[in-house]
């Protein structure tokens, strides 16, 4: 089932998400329909409050960015086949030089910044099945990682620009916030019940 994803401006996008317990209410539903709607708008990545849930769990698939021709092949096999759930994850250590990369996000459309991350993460996680992990990433699969987390932590890409840029995307964010954009995709907006 294809989910609204929130739009920018609504609280849960800000909340820091809960841990959720083995026998949380129809979990792999959730899960599937997560994959279902994030598929559907052409993300790479979706995370619980992007569809209202202030819960540590999102998931990633970076065979978008498979097709990219100006990576090496080897990545570009890796991310054509990196697909994973992450639940009550816990980045442990970031490492390297920050490098900057256009990011965009599901919530807020329309919208592209270059966001400033460390090329390399260790992260413990558990799994759909709920087994436990402790993985390092790195390059693009870290960066859509780190954007994702950012999500259960309450923390959105524009609150990582600086303030000269923020000030000059006021105006598009105030607009994603009261609905005026257009999208290819279900988006619920803050103080308007369902959209399309």
């Amino acid at each position: 089932m294809i989910l609204p994803i929130v739009a920018y401006g609504d609280p849960v996008l800000k909340k820091m998400g809960a841990d959720i317990p083995k026998d949380y209410p129809n979990l792999n539903a959730l899960i599937d329909n997560m994959y279902e709607t994030m598929e559907q708008a052409y993300g790479v990545g979706l995370a619980a409050p992007q569809i209202g849930l202030p819960i540590r769990l999102f998931i990633v698939d970076t065979a978008p960015f498979s097709e990219d021709e100006d990576l090496p092949e080897e990545e570009r096999t890796f991310l054509k086949s990196f697909r994973k759930t992450f639940i009550n994850a816990k980045i442990t250590q970031e490492e390297g030089d920050e490098w900057a990369f256009n990011e965009g996000c599901l919530s807020i459309p329309d919208v592209r910044e270059d966001v400033f991350r460390k090329p390399k993460i260790t992260i413990a996680y558990l799994d759909e099945d709920f087994n436990e992990h402790v993985e390092t990433f790195e390059g693009l699969a870290a960066r859509v990682i780190q954007h994702e987390y950012d999500h259960i932590d309450g923390v959105l890409f524009t609150d990582k620009l600086s303030s000269l840029k923020k000030r000059l995307i006021k105006g598009k964010l105030n607009n994603i916030s009261k609905g005026k954009v257009q999208v290819d995709y279900r988006m619920r907006f803050p103080n308007q019940k369902k959209r399309r």
